[in-house]
């Protein structure tokens, strides 16, 4: 009887120890484990400039379409085509046999005219003479001065008239209404040509400087207008441009103007830059892609990318490591990306130290071990 009395407890204890041994072991020796090693970056805040990659083409700065101004035949073509031209370089000859008749038949009715205002002038004379020895009338005196007058009227018309025909004249020879590049000639010589004609003979193009006009969203605009935001709309905002192939154009650009009106249909508003190019390799009508700058975010954190994660409703987190090496879990407000980095304007601090390795081992509240990222790991921003 005692030995039974004694034996049920102790098989008791025994069955107690094999099923929670184990877990009772493993509690141990995960309390007596070292801190997890977390990789961490310090964050500083820094004015961000904020930047947007948008399309755009190339327009010439200036752009003169030729046309004629007189009706002939065009003789000659003067200029090379694709090649640079002066403002007032000659470009086609018109056949002026016919403007230079009619310069010279208005030469002679000036010489008329002015001819019978000589005599016009003399008959005033006589009149005014005969009137003083009171041997004619007033009424004959009179008649002499309103010929006399109508005689210096019709010299003007002539002289107006002799003008006309030798501007006439000046343009069968058609110039170059500004410098620039002049492109193909749609007509040839022998072809006819018309006054006020719809279709143009060539285009001279100036292309250094050149403007590329884009789009900007209107409500982004107004986003950052209502955020107080100094949006780097002056003429020192400096802006990059890459061509289709994604080279660099070797020279920045300057925002030029903004048009005043939204676009009814797709609430953009077109920006005007302004790049030179001397050696013309901007062709009007090429596709580029421009990073206009678009906002200054003052006293902003940068944040690596992959210290940021996202929870159930998609709201962005980072794992901070306060002073006593403890996970703690930030909420965070986020602007946008900027190259390999998220510009944060909410939870983060200048000096808060955010994991970027290992992650998946930690959770809030957890005692690590940080060690901080090499520099050589810190990627770019970009723009």
């Amino acid at each position: 009887m005692p030995k039974s009395r004694f034996f049920l407890p102790t098989l008791l204890l025994a069955l107690t120890l094999a099923l929670f041994g184990p877990a009772v072991r493993a509690q141990q020796a995960q309390g007596e484990r070292p801190p997890m090693a977390v990789t961490v970056v310090t964050v500083e805040a820094s004015d961000v400039l904020l930047t947007s990659t948008l399309p755009g083409r190339v327009r010439a700065s200036r752009v003169a379409e030729v046309r004629p101004q007189v009706n002939g035949i065009v003789t000659e073509r003067l200029f090379d085509e694709g090649k640079p031209v002066a403002a007032g370089d000659p470009l086609y000859h018109i056949d002026a046999a016919t403007y230079e008749a009619a310069k010279a038949a208005a030469e002679a009715s000036l010489a008329q005219a002015q001819a019978q205002f000589r005599a016009a002038q003399r008959e005033e004379e006589r009149q005014k003479e005969l009137r003083d020895r009171a041997v004619t009338s007033q009424q004959a005196f009179d008649d002499a001065v309103a010929a006399r007058d109508v005689a210096e009227a019709a010299v003007k018309v002539a002289e107006a008239q002799v003008l006309a025909a030798t501007i006439e004249l000046d343009r069968t020879t058609i110039r170059a209404p500004i410098a620039g590049t002049v492109g193909l000639s749609q007509t040839t010589q022998g072809a006819l040509v018309t006054a006020g004609q719809t279709g143009a003979l060539t285009v001279i193009r100036q292309l250094d400087p050149v403007y590329v006009d884009v789009t900007q969203s209107a409500a982004e605009i107004q986003k950052w207008r209502r955020a107080g935001q100094r949006l780097a709309e002056d003429a020192n905002a400096r802006v990059t441009l890459r061509l289709a192939d994604d080279e660099p154009h070797e020279h920045e650009g300057v925002l030029a103007a903004a048009e005043p009106h939204v676009n009814e249909q797709t609430g953009v508003i077109v920006l005007r830059l302004e790049f030179p190019n001397p050696q013309e390799f901007l062709l009007p009508g090429m596709y580029v892609q421009v990073e206009l700058p678009q906002a200054i975010i003052q006293n902003a954190i940068l944040a690596p990318q992959e210290a940021v994660t996202r929870d159930r409703r998609g709201r962005p987190l980072a794992m901070v490591v306060n002073a006593e090496n403890m996970v703690e879990s930030r909420e965070l407000t986020v602007q946008r990306d900027q190259g390999n980095r998220w510009v944060v304007t909410g939870g983060l601090s200048a000096g808060d130290r955010v994991i970027v390795a290992g992650l998946q081992k930690v959770s809030p509240g957890m005692t690590v071990a940080p060690e901080e990222r090499a520099d050589t790991d810190t990627a770019s921003t970009g723009n």
